[in-house]
């Protein structure tokens, strides 16, 4: 497209003549949009916001002022390797936040999914997964290769080590310094993380039902309270309780953790 002549893209913006632009794609003032750019329908991307790299972002996404997207890896054995950034649709991309692009030494791609609300000053960092509907709220810090489950909140100011996971519909309290995997369907919160419990109010604002609830905190108190070890608790939890679904994510989370898990 010639994006000087298209009445979405200011004057004022740098962009390579080989970035692919789809119809409806906004581009605010002094942004400046990379030759290996990919751009979905109906996309905003606001002033001066820099997006570069194999950056493919997909429809209706709103990237406000001053964010950097694409950008090169934290990494001091990255090479200038045609790592990937991969977003989904309906993001929305608040004021400085950083999304950097991929290493070698994953699946040389950073994800990020559909609508994912990332607030001001977040940084998500090299080779991240980010699963559909996640919130990071401003300040959240992600080290690389850190996975993050659907629903997932995360608190302002937080910082999460390489490697971690955090679970589907887990809320994570503000100042929290997380080096071990967060369990889905719970509450962690402290200067250095630690359980509180299921995230029941977050589990009745998304439609789970009582009896699903009632069977997660049972399997939080034989796993947690009643057990110093994760693999007896676990036995005694497929012995004793309803099998459901989330029951089954849980527990498959936590045989599957390298990390560790919070306590």
């Amino acid at each position: 497209m010639d994006v000087k002549k298209d009445a979405g893209i200011h004057s004022t913006a740098v962009i390579s003549p080989e970035a692919d632009l789809a119809p409806g794609v906004k581009i605010g003032p002094y942004s400046t949009i990379g030759e290996h750019v990919s751009i979905g329908h109906d996309s905003e991307i606001g002033a001066h916001v820099v997006i570069e790299g194999h950056t493919q972002i997909g429809e209706r996404n709103i990237v406000y002022p001053f964010s950097s997207i694409g950008t090169p890896p934290q990494d001091v054995g990255y090479g200038g390797e045609d790592t990937r950034l991969i977003m989904g649709d309906d993001n929305v991309v608040r004021e400085y936040v950083t999304i950097n692009r991929a290493t070698t030494k994953g699946e040389w791609k950073t994800v990020i999914g559909s609508r994912i609300y990332l607030m001001a000053y977040a940084h998500v960092a090299h080779d991240c997964n980010l699963k559909d509907d996640v919130i990071l709220t401003n300040g959240a810090t992600l080290g690389g290769h850190v996975a993050i489950g659907e629903f997932a909140i995360l608190g302002a100011f937080l910082a999460v080590q390489q490697f971690v996971r955090i679970g589907e519909h887990a809320f994570v309290g503000a100042k929290t310094g997380i080096d071990r995997d967060v369990p889905p369907f719970m509450i962690t919160a402290g200067p250095r993380a630690k359980l509180y419990g299921i995230n029941q109010k977050g589990l009745i604002r998304r439609g789970f039902s009582q009896k699903t609830i009632d069977v997660l905190k049972k399997a939080y108190s034989i796993i947690w309270r009643k057990n110093k070890r994760f693999d007896e608790g676990i036995r005694q939890v497929r012995e004793r309780l309803e099998p459901l679904p989330e029951l089954e994510i849980l527990l498959n989370f936590l045989d599957g953790s390298k990390m560790g898990v919070l306590r």
